[in-house]
């Protein structure tokens, strides 16, 4: 997404899944950002919600602009620092469903591309063997669609690089459908937004240290 672009407002309320005194956790909808743009237009975002009521709140991971799923956000420096441990020790449970180009092959498999960014087209990532930074995805088949021509898959990233889904799903030839970067045409054509959808989360509470799961499914 370019800073200057302004992005259509969203006039929804947040679907909150989860919240106490130290974090909350919300379905976020697509085509909304995590946080703020750059552009002043776009400054309305999952965390510049909560932090109307909460301003120490800031989001401990990020969802892509079109991705929506299930987020979370703390509401104090200590929980922040709590959870971002967390996802940087790789010991949250992630899981995605998304929707991809034509009929994959394979019931289960692991996505195993380096990954670097495209300077030259930023914000596109690219794989590279030479600079790329290790990125890991484990997918299963969930239903093919031949009259369709497209796969619903299980996504579990084990790393978390930008974009890593949908390029390493376009790195074996089945992009995400609606996937403004990566998608083929057709692919891009046959959905109106990114077929990507955070569904189930696991981490443990920034202060009780108790195990937090939350699901949501897509409405895809």
């Amino acid at each position: 997404m370019s800073s200057n672009k302004i992005l259509p407002k969203y006039s929804g309320e947040l679907e909150e899944l989860f919240r106490d005194d130290d974090l909350v956790v919300v379905n976020k909808p697509p085509n909304f950002l995590s946080v703020p743009g750059r552009h002043p237009e776009n400054f309305d975002s999952v965390q510049s919600r909560i932090q109307h009521d909460h301003p120490e709140a800031m989001a401990a991971h990020r969802l892509d602009l079109d991705t929506s799923g299930i987020m979370a956000v703390a509401l104090h420096k200590e929980a922040l620092k709590h959870i971002q441990k967390q996802f940087q020790e790789r010991e949250v449970d992630k899981e995605y469903i998304a929707v991809v180009h034509g009929l994959v092959a394979e019931d289960h498999g692991t996505l195993d591309f380096p990954l670097r960014c495209d300077w030259p087209n930023r914000p596109r990532q690219i794989v590279c063997y030479e600079h790329g930074k290790q990125a890991l995805t484990k997918y299963e088949v969930i239903s093919r669609d031949p009259s369709q021509n497209c796969t619903r898959l299980r996504l579990l990233p084990v790393t978390g690089r930008s974009h890593q889904l949908r390029v390493h799903t376009m790195h074996i030839g089945h992009p995400i459908l609606g996937c403004d970067l990566y998608a083929s045409k057709e692919a891009l054509a046959m959905a109106p937004r990114l077929l990507l959808h955070a569904r189930y989360l696991r981490f443990k509470h920034p202060i009780s240290g108790l195990e937090l799961d939350f699901y949501s499914e897509p409405k895809f």
